[in-house]
């Protein structure tokens, strides 16, 4: 059992008058931990450790060598500890065990790296040659306190992905794990001790929307940062922007992965697919759960798409041997089957098996849907599940245009024999991150995030530093 029975809040954990919260594992539906939902109260304690840390000589005079220094000592001991954390993700939140240990802690070990690096490259202060005559001074300072607010399906990449930046920067952190996956979150204060972490330079305060709202009104937050659903992330945009505050949202996405005339239908392009789809139990922001097939091929992708899904290991995600383990919650996985049950009424296809779903958990058998039209909802809205829903196209021309068709512009995929071919087609999709012949659209050491209604600003790379600054010229 995993406890956090209250907030961390300047190097140690403090009562809460919250509501003590069950963390319910979506495999056995057995409570394997508990937390607290933070009050207002406690995110003011967490505000205001984080404002007094931010002047504290200790952390305020560090350079940022040593703040990318520190990094560095926070990747190693999560490294160390790199098999309890990847248990206790998979635990929370049901990736299978096997994708918790690189796609959970080492995508946020990749990020940790990243910024042990970029911190001592940024150029924090540069002196410009004045049009007026005379030198300009430019400096990038802190904006401030940040609020992260983090989902459930990947909650130590997404940490990682904002710690890392805004501690490069010399900001500090209010970070508020979600209700569902609150406790690889919690346990990461325990590195934050080891390392010797300035006191208040991270805070943690677990909790549901009440508490997200707080840190979000809060007006000791200089920045939000924020990822999760669309209509969380507009009502956060409304309030930061009345205050005039910085925000960053990384929201929703419907990506399309492209399937080329010429391409070579072996097993790593097969598997390259269903990855897109199928990671983590479908439950990324960037699967490319449209998949758009040349009719020439069309068949012929939907049978290798059926077929490699129902090969698909589908069971305990603690077992080394699972590739799908369960959605989130009995809600979303209503969710996903009501919309399947509805694109089947509407005239597409489930050609993979069904039934046979291990229990007791909130199970969805990986589903391949064929003849399934870009305005159906199954195809504009994000469904967060194991469903790859093939559409043809006539020509690459159409093929662009329906991927572009889509409220979201996050991430896609092309895949092609030609890999000049492919960039080709990449480049003419309106989205923020697109990978050739590969399902991971991010790079650490660059930027990552939307278009359209998938967000503002960029994660990832320099650029996710430089949102953490203010510029200041001065003209001497």
């Amino acid at each position: 059992m995993h406890d956090f029975p209250g907030v961390y809040v300047a190097g140690h954990w403090r009562p809460s008058a919250g509501e003590v919260r069950e963390v319910v594992s979506p495999a056995t539906l057995q409570t394997i931990g508990h937390v607290v939902d933070g009050t207002a109260d406690d995110v003011g304690a967490a505000v205001a450790a984080a404002r007094e840390a931010l002047g504290s000589k200790e952390w305020a005079g560090t350079s940022a060598r040593e703040r990318g220094e520190l990094l560095g000592r926070l990747a190693d001991a999560l490294e160390a500890r790199a098999t309890a954390f990847g248990d206790l993700v998979s635990a929370e939140m049901g990736s299978p065990r096997s994708w918790a240990s690189f796609g959970q802690v080492g995508t946020a070990l990749g990020v940790l790296r990243t910024y042990e690096r970029l911190a001592g490259d940024f150029c924090f202060e540069e002196i410009r040659r004045s049009a007026l005559g005379g030198d300009v001074v430019v400096r990038q300072l802190p904006v401030g306190v940040v609020g992260a607010i983090l989902p459930w399906n990947a909650p130590l990449f997404t940490a990682a992905l904002k710690l890392a930046p805004a501690l490069a920067a010399g900001c500090t952190v209010v970070l508020k794990p979600s209700p569902e996956a609150p406790l690889a979150i919690s346990m990461l204060s325990e590195l934050f001790d080891e390392i010797g972490l300035a006191p208040g330079v991270v805070n943690i305060v677990p909790g549901a929307v009440a508490t997200g709202e707080a840190l979000v009104a809060d007006p000791g937050v200089d920045k939000i940062s924020f990822t999760g659903s669309t209509a969380a992330g507009k009502r956060i945009a409304a309030t930061c922007a009345a205050d005039v505050r910085r925000v960053t949202l990384e929201l929703g996405g419907k990506s399309a992965a492209i399937v080329l005339d010429d391409v070579k239908l072996d097993r790593r392009t097969v598997s390259g697919l269903l990855a897109g789809v199928m990671s983590n139990n479908g439950q990324v922001c960037v699967a490319q759960t449209r998949i758009l097939a040349p009719r020439s091929r069309y068949d012929e992708i939907v049978e290798e798409l059926a077929q490699a899904a129902d090969r698909l290991v589908v069971g305990d995600p603690s077992d080394p041997a699972t590739q799908v383990g369960p959605v989130i919650s009995a809600e979303a996985r209503s969710r996903i089957t009501d919309q399947i049950a509805e694109a089947v009424e509407a005239g597409a296809r489930v050609v993979t098996a069904t039934g046979g779903e291990p229990g007791p958990g909130w199970y969805v058998r990986p589903t391949v849907l064929a003849d399934v039209d870009n305005d159906m909802r199954l195809a504009r809205q994000e469904l967060f599940g194991p469903v790859a829903a093939v559409i043809a196209y006539d020509t690459v021309e159409e093929a662009i245009t329906m991927a572009n068709d889509s409220d979201y512009g996050l991430a896609g995929a092309v895949w092609s024999a030609d890999p000049d071919r492919g960039y080709e087609v990449a480049a003419q999709l309106r989205v923020g991150s697109v990978s050739v012949n590969s399902s991971a659209p991010l790079d650490f050491g660059s930027p990552f995030g939307g278009f359209k209604q998938s967000g503002t600003g960029r994660e990832g790379g320099p650029e996710a530093i430089a949102s953490f600054v203010e510029p200041q010229t001065i003209i001497r």
